[in-house]
């Protein structure tokens, strides 16, 4: 945009653009459009779903085996690496940043934010499984689903622009918090499972629609599969676990791949360099 503003101010306006500018400006707005259809899309999807009600089938894990005293032990304990996966990158984002490649001041508010979620969510997926009911269900969800939405805002922080990212994380943010009250309060779970579905849409298009700002932005791609990959095990939770017969779960599995996802973004960070000067 800043290159195309340079040409229109020497060409003499909007007419005076070059080809090359004005091409920027058409992929500029195809992608607007996209973004726009984006959350078009789900308002449409959240509208026209029928009601969602909660049932306690949610709580039916296929895995639910007690081993060594520990209720659904392997639920519980592959919860724990992402304690182990979270806590470094927390504590660079607090007390060493600069060992990671972050340039932006919102930026690092949304690696702290999805560092915050994944050590939470250790304890609490810890917690929850140890006695799956209602009660303890949102300390499962709510840390998760902040570092899924901090990690879509920090792209949109990193490959639009930083004030659209923080409006993005704090509408994301706040909409949890909605989505929970409603499942709690109305007994609707609409808005939750848009909530899941968001990140695994959005974060994909986002990195084959806009440039990367720094270098080693395959990581993204890399973290982006194990992220789907932990989606769709959670998804499959009885199948995966009996096509290897009965060894792990699908849910385990999904929380293992989360402390994947972890990893390598922490490994990108360590490792990566500003590709692309932009004003913030």
């Amino acid at each position: 945009m800043h290159l195309a503003a340079d040409y229109s101010h020497r060409g003499g306006g909007r007419l005076g653009l070059g080809p090359f500018a004005a091409a920027v400006l058409r992929t500029d707005n195809r992608r607007r459009a996209i973004a726009g259809g984006a959350v078009l899309a789900s308002a449409l999807l959240l509208v026209a779903t029928p009601r969602l009600r909660h049932s306690p089938a949610l709580h039916l894990f296929a895995d639910m085996r007690n081993l060594l005293g520990v209720p659904n032990t392997l639920n519980v304990l592959t919860a724990y690496p992402l304690l182990l996966a979270g806590v470094p990158g927390l504590i660079l984002c607090l007390f060493g940043s600069g060992c990671f490649g972050i340039s932006l001041r919102w930026e690092a508010l949304g690696w702290f934010l999805f560092y915050a979620g994944n050590v939470g969510a250790a304890f609490g997926s810890a917690y929850y499984h140890l006695k799956p009911d209602d009660d303890r269900l949102i300390w499962d969800r709510l840390p998760m689903m902040m570092s899924a939405s901090s990690l879509l805002s920090i792209l949109v922080i990193e490959r639009v622009d930083e004030r659209a990212g923080l409006s993005c994380l704090i509408s994301l943010l706040s909409l949890l918090l909605v989505s929970s009250a409603c499942e709690r309060i109305l007994d609707d779970m609409r808005l939750w499972v848009v909530l899941n579905l968001v990140p695994c849409v959005a974060i994909p298009a986002m990195l084959f629609l806009f440039p990367p700002k720094y270098t080693h932005s395959r990581f993204w791609f890399l973290a982006t599969g194990f992220y789907l990959l932990a989606r769709f095990e959670g998804l499959a939770d009885r199948k995966v676990y009996s096509v290897n017969r009965y060894f792990i779960s699908g849910h385990s599995l999904e929380h293992l791949c989360f402390a994947m996802v972890t990893l390598i973004l922490t490994v990108m960070l360590s490792f990566r360099n500003i590709k692309i000067a932009r004003d913030s």
